[in-house]
C-alpha cells in the first residue's frame, strides 16, 4: 500500500480507543481497586491514606470550608436523592427513567452494604468532624454520587443534541462526584482509599449497567451526531461503488474499442 494512504499509527490508537473505551475503563477501575483492596486487606498502613490525611485534614481544614463540605456531602443523602429522582422521571426521555435510575441506585447500594461486610474495615477514628456508623470500605457516599450521577452523565451524552450542554452538565456532575467524595474524606468519615475505592466499584457497575440494564428502559437516542458519524464512513464507498438502479452503461468510462479483424489475429498467433 502507498505509504500516503496509509493511516498513522497514532489514529488507528485513537480509533481503538474509541472503540473500546467502556473495556478501558473497567480495566483501569479494576487493577486500581485490586491494587488499593490488597493494601487495605495485608497492610496496616496505605500511603495514599496518610498523604490525604496530611493534605486534608491537617491542612485545609478550616472554619468557613466545614459547613460547605457538610452541605456538599448532604448531595448523596437519600432526601436529595429522591428529589432528583422525581425530577429525573418527570423531564428525562425514555419510558421509564426514574425507575432506570430508582433501580441503580437501590442496587449500587445494596452492592455497596455487601462489599462493606466481606470487608470490615473500620471508619476512621480521632478526627471526625461528623457522626457516621457502619464500616469504612468502601465509602457508600462515593459509590452513591458515581453511579448515579454518573448514570445522568451517561443519559445527557446519550440523549442530549446541544454539544455545549453536554459538555457543562457533564462537568458539573462530574464535579459533583469529586466534591462527594473529598467532603468524605475532608469530615473524617471515610479513608482517602475508600473514597477511590468507590469510585472504582462504581465505574465497572456502570459500564455493565448502562451496556445491559439501562437500554430496557430508555429508547435509542435520536441523535444526529451518531447519524452524521455513520454517513461520513460510508460516503467514499457508497462513491465509489454505482447505484444498481441506476444504468450501468452510464458507469462506463472505457471508450468503447473495436475488435481487432479475425485474420490479423490469427497472423499475429502464428
Amino acid at each position: 500500500m502507498p505509504q500516503s494512504h496509509r493511516t498513522p499509527w497514532t489514529a488507528r490508537f485513537a480509533g481503538l480507543c474509541r472503540n473500546h473505551w467502556r473495556t478501558i475503563v473497567v480495566c483501569l477501575a479494576l487493577i486500581v481497586l485490586i491494587a488499593i483492596l490488597e493494601e487495605v486487606l495485608f497492610s496496616d498502613i496505605v500511603r495514599m491514606d496518610q498523604l490525604a490525611y496530611w493534605l486534608v485534614v491537617l491542612h485545609m481544614r478550616t472554619d468557613w470550608l466545614t459547613p460547605v463540605m457538610t452541605s456538599v456531602t448532604n448531595l448523596a443523602a437519600p432526601v436529595p436523592l429522591l428529589v432528583m429522582l422525581v425530577i429525573v422521571a418527570a423531564f428525562a426521555p425514555g419510558r421509564r427513567p426514574g425507575w432506570c435510575c430508582a433501580l441503580n441506585l437501590v442496587l449500587v447500594v445494596a452492592l455497596n452494604e455487601l462489599l462493606k461486610y466481606i470487608v470490615h474495615r473500620p471508619r476512621p477514628d480521632g478526627f471526625r468532624l461528623i457522626s457516621e456508623v457502619g464500616y469504612s470500605f468502601p465509602s457508600g457516599h462515593s459509590m452513591v454520587s458515581m453511579a448515579f450521577f454518573g448514570l445522568l452523565v451517561w443519559m445527557i451524552w446519550r440523549y442530549e443534541r446541544d454539544r455545549t450542554m453536554r459538555v457543562l452538565w457533564s462537568l458539573f456532575f462530574g464535579a459533583v462526584i469529586f466534591m462527594v467524595g473529598f467532603s468524605r474524606i475532608y469530615l473524617g468519615v471515610h479513608y482517602a482509599s475508600d473514597v477511590v475505592a468507590g469510585f472504582c466499584v462504581s465505574l465497572v457497575w456502570l459500564a455493565f449497567y448502562t451496556r445491559v440494564v439501562a437500554p430496557l428502559f430508555l429508547p435509542k437516542p435520536a441523535n444526529p451526531r451518531h447519524s452524521s458519524a455513520l454517513a461520513a464512513r460510508i460516503a467514499p464507498e457508497k462513491a465509489a461503488r454505482p447505484d444498481p438502479t441506476m444504468d450501468t452503461a452510464m458507469w462506463n468510462t472505457t471508450p468503447d474499442v473495436p475488435p481487432e479483424p479475425r485474420h490479423r489475429r490469427t497472423e499475429r498467433d502464428r
